[in-house]
């Protein structure tokens, strides 16, 4: 195959996934959606949609297949890795007052979203079965790792630990990724006309959810960015999941494997964060910053991520 023609193939998986994102943006300037529209439809999304998408996806996969603890082990430990290495470069580059908003924003990804789409749009039914099992551990870890070092830099805040913990392990994500793998495992039948319900709600996720992505992003935080957004930004879509993938290839992970996890750390900020930090009394502005930035960017990073690890015959 030649470069022109996995060029083309990789914009085919890519495209139209921001195209979404900009549809989004455009939908938000037109006057099409609004701020309530938006906490409408993600509440929709994160309390429905994507639990349904998740469960669906890993009830009919293949779990000897989707489950695979090598991976499931290593992405863990290279976000870990990840989250230390962020926090190391800002102790040693970023003012105290901004340190935890730029660890957590230069280390947190929006793999429930951006990353189980292009995982569907590469890899199909894999991408979502294997991807929905990430997600879980995704949200276990960033929720974590993000308490911990905004924490650590707002001494002035009193952050309920026994409150993060509940909110955590309630998350409807990780409820339903549970619920899917014990269902998986015990074989447990599901009624066809609750199967194809749960299909036409899952089937709004993705789209629904990157329309509000970009109805909900400040094109102008864009011009607004300083230098440690863009120093988080750069790390975030570039210097961390080049070295997650590289540092995966000596394990002899699977074409597939290694793809998702490159376009899991290539993930652009999540916009959770700027909801955490915003809940924790941050600098706010500098979170809005980091998840337009790396949003925008995005559309161009992992685009061509993925066409230099195909080119490379990595993915």
């Amino acid at each position: 195959m030649s470069l022109s023609q996995i060029f083309i193939q990789t914009l085919n998986v890519t495209l139209p996934v921001f195209a979404m994102v900009f549809l989004g943006i455009a939908m938000r300037r037109g006057g099409w959606v609004d701020d309530h529209f938006i906490r409408s439809a993600s509440t929709i999304v994160f309390k429905g949609c994507m639990p349904a998408l998740i469960f669906v996806s890993i009830v009919r996969a293949d779990l000897s297949q989707a489950l695979r603890p090598g991976m499931i082990t290593y992405f863990g430990v290279a976000t870990v890795l990840s989250f230390v290495l962020c926090w190391l470069w800002a102790i040693w580059r970023v003012p105290e007052a901004d340190r935890g908003v730029y660890v957590q924003g230069a280390f947190r990804g929006n793999c429930g979203i951006m990353g189980l789409a292009l995982a569907s749009s590469m890899y199909g039914d894999f991408g979502l079965s294997a991807g929905s099992i990430l997600v879980g551990e995704v949200i276990l870890l960033y929720n974590g790792l993000s308490v911990i070092v905004l924490t650590w830099y707002q001494p002035g805040q009193r952050a309920s630990w026994a409150r993060m913990t509940r909110g955590v392990l309630g998350n409807p994500l990780i409820l339903a990724t549970l619920v899917a793998i014990v269902w998986a495992v015990l074989a447990l039948p599901v009624p066809v006309w609750i199967m194809t319900s749960a299909d036409y709600f899952a089937d709004m996720t993705l789209p629904l959810a990157l329309i509000c992505i970009g109805g909900s992003l400040s094109v102008a935080a864009l011009y607004e960015a300083r230098s440690i957004a863009l120093s988080a930004g750069t790390i975030k879509m570039t210097i961390l999941p080049g070295l997650a993938t590289l540092g995966a290839l000596p394990f002899g992970f699977s074409d597939a494997e290694l793809g998702l996890m490159f376009l899991y750390f290539a993930c652009p900020t999540a916009s959770a964060s700027f909801i955490m930090v915003q809940a924790m009394g941050g600098n706010v502005k500098l979170a809005a910053n980091m998840v337009a930035v790396t949003t925008l960017a995005a559309s161009v990073t992992m685009t061509l991520g993925v066409f230099v690890l195909r080119a490379g015959g990595v993915i």
